[in-house]
């Protein structure tokens, strides 16, 4: 009788120290871990995303968990799938450069192409609300000279009802002017998983003015949500555009076969008027910066509510 009353002790005890640690586990928040080539994002103790910073020809994220455990984003190039598309090889999953600066395109991963390079992070916090990245980036042309630079922030937040990051990247003249040239290829952008595309997938882009599908590419937006099926389960991303961002609203250069971009620059393009010229000059010491919110959710556009979110997310600093 003792041995059995000592042994639903011990068994009690125990049970209280695992939901103890799992407590603590579920509390831990954001927290970041450094490799030797990314910075892997955890929240909650389970991977979220993965920061890649070397050994590529620019820094992306990859991969992105959705709030149903799946990723969101295409696996390909980073990782060859069985069935997967394998068209843009420069489609990193979640990235940032632009086709025509100064003349060099950032945008491909062509020979010829210019490549983003990671000097050093500023800041790697961890917390209970939000974990920060801040990483400055030397923007290198092919013959080996410095164009310009960016100091990119991203606030990646614990948030329950789906997966929240804050973007803040800015473009600095560090080696004289910076000339962003009229070009559809740029400037922030995601591949969609290919479950989730309009075409060959079951999916649906809609913007905050009301342009669906093929006819919201090149259209002037304050926010823009691509939502699909994802392992039987609807999940989307809406990027929403900051009010203090270059140029609010974007021009969103958004496929229906899954690329999803926002870009203040593609004027002639978007317009289809070639009397337009969208490119913009950053004078020698200036800057420019872009602002964006990326929300992973659950659901269509309406059952995530993103016309609210975006209201709420447009107060913010304004």
């Amino acid at each position: 009788m003792i041995l059995r009353r000592f042994g639903a002790l011990a068994f009690l005890a125990l049970a209280l120290v695992c939901a103890q640690r799992a407590g603590q586990s579920a509390e831990k928040g954001v927290e970041l871990v450094k490799g030797k080539d990314a910075v892997s994002v955890m929240i909650d103790g389970r991977l979220f995303t993965r920061y890649v910073f070397a050994d590529a020809p620019k820094p992306y994220l990859y991969p992105i968990i959705g709030p149903t455990g799946k990723p969101v984003t295409r696996n390909f190039p980073m990782r060859e799938v069985e069935g997967e598309t394998r068209d843009h090889k420069h489609h990193r999953s979640l990235w940032f450069t632009h086709g025509n600066v100064n003349g060099v395109d950032f945008w491909t991963e062509e020979p010829k192409a210019g490549k983003i390079v990671h000097r050093r992070f500023e800041k790697l916090a961890n917390g209970p609300i939000y974990g920060r990245i801040v990483a400055v980036n030397d923007w290198i042309a092919p013959d080996g000279k410095k164009v310009c630079e960016d100091t990119s922030e991203i606030r990646i937040y614990r948030n329950t009802n789906g997966r929240q990051m804050d973007l803040a990247i800015t473009i600095r003249a560090t080696e004289g002017p910076v000339k962003f040239g009229d070009t559809k290829e740029g400037s922030f952008g995601i591949r969609v998983a290919d479950s989730m595309r309009v075409d060959g997938g079951g999916g649906h882009i809609v913007n905050s003015r009301g342009d669906r599908d093929g006819d919201a590419w090149g259209k002037h937006a304050e926010w823009c949500d691509y939502y699909g099926p994802v392992d039987g389960e609807i999940v989307g991303i809406a990027v929403m555009d900051h009010p203090t961002s270059f140029r609010h609203p974007n021009y969103w250069h958004v496929r229906t076969y899954g690329l999803f971009a926002a870009n203040p620059f593609g004027v002639k393009d978007f317009t289809g008027d070639k009397s337009k010229d969208g490119s913009y000059t950053i004078p020698a010491g200036g800057s420019i910066t872009f602002r964006y919110r990326i929300f992973i959710h659950k659901g269509d556009t309406e059952t995530a509510k993103i016309a609210d979110l975006y209201k709420a997310f447009a107060k913010v600093g304004s």
